[in-house]
């Protein structure tokens, strides 16, 4: 018996930076198998028993010198990404614009998790 609620459509992979607020709800949304990549530590670490992990998922917490580990390796990747956008595969969903001198806004709205997509904060 699972006793754990699931969401009706379920994911594959959940890259999850909310911290201990986001962490189970995460796990929940995804499939058997899934993965959680979690990188929120800097929003508190949570409580972590191997049990407690539903569904059989696989939790994994990335670090990005691990991935990219050269600054030529960060110029590649980047470059991926910027090819991917330049050539529609990708598109960067702006979810505010701000002018630089309402940068202490746009943390305040990013803390208060009412926010989607990048913020820019303008010159």
């Amino acid at each position: 018996m699972n006793r754990y609620p699931t969401c009706p459509v379920r994911a594959d992979f959940v890259y999850d930076g909310g911290g201990t607020e986001t962490f189970h709800s995460s796990q929940l949304a995804l499939r058997p198998h899934g993965v959680h990549a979690y990188y929120g530590p800097f929003m508190g670490v949570p409580a972590l028993r191997p049990t407690d992990l539903p569904n059989s998922i696989f939790l994994t917490y990335p670090v990005m010198h691990h991935h990219v580990p050269t600054r030529e390796a960060l110029f590649h990747r980047t470059g991926e990404i910027f090819d991917l956008v330049l050539g529609g595969q990708l598109t960067p969903r702006i979810g505010g614009r701000y002018v630089l001198a309402d940068a202490a806004q746009a943390h305040a709205d990013i803390e208060s998790r009412g926010t989607t997509g990048k913020l820019l904060l303008l010159p």
